[in-house]
């Protein structure tokens, strides 16, 4: 027994420093593949980055046949449809997230958490056939005339909501993303509110608040650490998303302030003619949108973590509520 003991303690002391590094290893691969990522896009990049230099962000025309590339139509339409589609999903997937939460019975809690991750799970090719057929016509012939009537004479805003109606457009990319991301939000929203303490709700009962004041004051302000982390992965998924809005977004590249006008997204560039690059020049300007792209990603995560700390008074660096998320 004394020899298989000090075995046992001989290999614990060999496993242990095996352990640190291993996972000191496969910590330092994230930011590493990151890096390399990085890396390899401004490498393929570098023949546009070197010719056009920083007035690639702010130029507007976007001609490959004339070797023309300007990239501030797509990143336009890419911080357009998903600032709309922030807006309109934040509120929807936080309702529903609390109502899931604190609120819905246990045999209905379940069903609609069902729903609401079969919903993240769809591909999103099907949103987008369900944008062409159903979401587009819907919008030319009854919500855009809507908006256009209700909103459209009024100041400043009203810019938003007039011109020509084409059913596609930066208002279709925006809802159709909205759609997408409303999943998300609630799902990681409704986890982050359960997992604060019973005991708070239970305080705040016991002076005699009402269930709505016991959600206001007592859990969403512990959980908003973990709704700005699950806003912001909404927003991520925005960012990113190619095949949906390609499909109804209307792929014009233009800086225009209707919502009604067709517009374009720097990942449905990159998917649309990447395969037409027929020219170096070309492709290092496609490349060059990507690595745009991962840079405007990685900003908004930086930006968040920000908000995060400022919000929790730097009581926690990450987007997740303590204890649960």
């Amino acid at each position: 027994m004394q020899r298989v003991w000090q075995r046992r303690q001989a290999t614990g002391r060999l496993a242990d420093p095996v352990f640190e590094w291993t996972v000191r290893v496969l910590a330092a691969a994230v930011p590493a593949l990151v890096l390399a990522i990085g890396a390899t896009l401004a490498k393929d990049a570098w023949p546009a980055l070197a010719r056009f230099g920083p007035a690639f962000l702010a130029a507007t025309t976007w001609d490959p046949v004339h070797q023309r590339f300007g990239a501030l139509p797509f990143l336009y339409g890419t911080l357009v449809t998903s600032a709309l589609a922030l807006v309109l999903a934040g509120p929807i997937g936080l309702g529903a997230a609390i109502f899931l939460a604190e609120l819905a019975p246990g045999w209905l809690r379940g069903l609609t958490s069902s729903l609401v991750e079969l919903l993240a799970a769809i591909p999103s090719v099907i949103y987008g056939l369900w944008g062409i057929f159903v979401l587009a016509p819907l919008l030319r012939s009854v919500i855009e005339p809507l908006l256009a009537a209700a909103l459209g004479p009024l100041p400043l805003i009203g810019a938003l909501f007039r011109g020509p109606m084409y059913g596609v457009g930066f208002l279709a990319g925006g809802l159709i993303l909205a759609i997408m991301i409303v999943p998300t939000i609630a799902a990681v929203s409704r986890d982050v509110l359960r997992a604060v303490p019973v005991e708070q709700r239970e305080a705040m009962l016991a002076l005699g608040a009402t269930r709505w004041e016991t959600i206001w004051g007592a859990v969403l302000p512990v959980a908003r650490p973990g709704i700005v982390g699950a806003v912001i992965l909404g927003l991520g998924r925005a960012l990113g998303e190619t095949m949906a809005v390609t499909m109804v977004i209307g792929n014009r590249p233009q800086v225009v302030a209707s919502l009604f006008a067709p517009g374009y997204t720097m990942a449905a560039v990159i998917a649309n003619e990447f395969t037409e690059a027929t020219y170096d020049l070309y492709l290092a300007a496609l490349v060059e949108i990507g690595l745009v792209l991962l840079l405007v990603t990685l900003v908004v995560n930086v930006v968040a973590r920000l908000l995060v700390w400022r919000i929790t008074g730097g009581r926690h660096a990450s987007l997740g509520l303590q204890g649960g998320g």
